[in-house]
């Protein structure tokens, strides 16, 4: 993983966490020990899925460019029908509060994209990467006339 990936990847995670972490406090005040497990397996599940997505869309980035805007759009789509697959599984455990775990995995995937976007947005990335091999400068092809 290049430098500017795991930078990325660590702007995008610690809010996340934060915001997990924010969840399982009131998760616990609001549903007690059961909403604070919720909120805390829910962040989890957020953070790698994502981070997995994030990286599999970053390689897609460099070794296929030209796929690069389909493959982010098949990649959120996946990951939301993921998350949603993993609310109606727990929606009746007893394992945690699946309210708590809804809501917090609802709200993490939020503050997830938002910092991605935030990210992306202050990252410095090349359109066009120099070729450094080809070192001499195109001369004047138009007639001299």
């Amino acid at each position: 993983m290049r430098s500017n990936d795991a930078r990325t990847l660590l702007q995008v995670a610690l809010p996340t966490a934060g915001a997990g972490v924010l969840a399982a406090v009131i998760s616990g005040v609001v549903a007690g020990g059961k909403g604070a497990v919720g909120a805390i397996v829910a962040t989890v599940i957020v953070i790698v899925f994502m981070g997995i997505g994030l990286v599999v869309l970053e390689r897609t980035a460099k070794s296929l460019p030209h796929l690069f805007q389909a493959m982010g759009l098949m990649l959120y789509a996946a990951q939301i029908l993921l998350l949603f697959i993993f609310v109606a599984a727990f929606k009746n455990t007893t394992l945690f509060n699946p309210k708590a775990f809804a809501i917090t995995l609802v709200a993490t995937t939020l503050v997830w994209i938002a910092a991605q976007t935030r990210a992306h947005m202050k990252a410095k990335l090349l359109y066009v990467e120099p070729d450094s091999s080809n070192s001499e400068k195109p001369g004047n092809k138009g007639s001299s006339s």
